[in-house]
């Protein structure tokens, strides 16, 4: 079997693609099928616009033409960072496996300092609303300020002009710089955005049994029901990646815990909600966070931004 995975083309997602190629090839195998796997790079709006995502409707501005060129038959699935993909389904194409979660945490990268230890009025790099706000939760003496760029770009900027910056700890692990973290921002600290540290397996709707299967055999049940929960709560939220929403589920003995979070944008207000039930109904679970957010006035907070 010889496929073609489409994937973007930055440091970070052609390191997480190919860890899920060889985790294909490792699954084949298992199954006595020889597999191998080519890399298809595709450029998105995402890569091209070097302007702030924030505000632009920027759902999908990293997925969509990886989607396009996977209906296109340029690949034969594609894989996504779950955190960037929309909410909505997409005509002809379905979520075949979500692998078992990297680390969902945001981390603090600086040149030694922990977030209490930074300086009054430090200056911190984010493109993130929602790390923005909880930060202005925690600090509020901080100076946010709004950053893009890989990884590279966005760490060259401590010590010059950031005393730090935030990033995603399952970033860097697939990168292989985990220990370029000074701190590890705990998920009651700081929610995680929905999907975060999770990746997404799109295939065309029509793909062959034998492809579904083989991908398929990669999904792992109690991420999917986590994220499930997450993104259906974003979703009745009506959120983007604009607004400051966040939201994280576990599962453990059976049992579904998710925790909501809508914050204003500057770190003073906040809601909170936590609701636990069985991953079998991880969606209703997240619809109920979200219209009770909504019913304790989150509309306004997201409003706020």
């Amino acid at each position: 079997m010889n496929l073609r995975l489409g994937t973007r083309g930055s440091a970070l997602a052609t390191a997480q693609a190919g860890q899920f190629a060889d985790a294909v090839v490792a699954a084949g195998a298992q199954q006595g099928v020889e597999v191998s796997v080519e890399l298809v790079t595709v450029t998105t709006k995402g890569d091209v616009d070097k302007g702030s995502l924030v505000g632009l409707s920027q759902t999908g501005v990293f997925v969509t033409a990886l989607r396009e060129a996977l209906l296109a038959d340029e690949c034969d699935f594609v894989v996504h960072s779950l955190k960037d993909m929309p909410t909505a389904p997409f005509d002809g194409l379905e979520t075949v496996a979500i692998p078992e979660r990297e680390d969902p945490r945001d981390v603090l990268c600086t040149e030694g300092e922990t977030l209490e230890e930074l300086p009054h009025g430090a200056r911190v790099g984010t493109g993130s609303p929602r790390r923005a706000a909880q930060l202005l939760a925690l600090r509020p003496d901080l100076e946010v300020v709004p950053i893009r760029g890989n990884v590279d770009t966005r760490l060259g900027k401590v010590g010059e002009e950031l005393d730090g910056v935030v990033l995603a700890a399952a970033g860097l692990n697939r990168l292989g710089r985990g220990a370029e973290a000074t701190e590890s921002l705990s998920v009651d600290r700081m929610v995680p955005a929905p999907g975060q540290g999770a990746l997404a397996v799109e295939i065309r709707s029509d793909a062959a049994p034998a492809l579904r299967d083989l991908l398929g055999s990669l999904d792992h049940a109690d991420t999917r029901a986590a994220v499930t929960a997450e993104r259906s709560a974003l979703a009745t939220l009506e959120a983007g990646c604009a607004a400051p929403v966040a939201a994280y589920g576990t599962v453990a003995r059976g049992r579904l815990t998710l925790h909501t979070r809508v914050i204003g944008a500057d770190g003073r207000l906040a809601l909170n909600e936590r609701n636990i039930g069985v991953p079998s109904e991880a969606a209703s679970l997240g619809r109920s966070s979200g219209y009770s957010l909504l019913g304790r006035g989150a509309e306004r907070l997201m409003r706020s931004t």
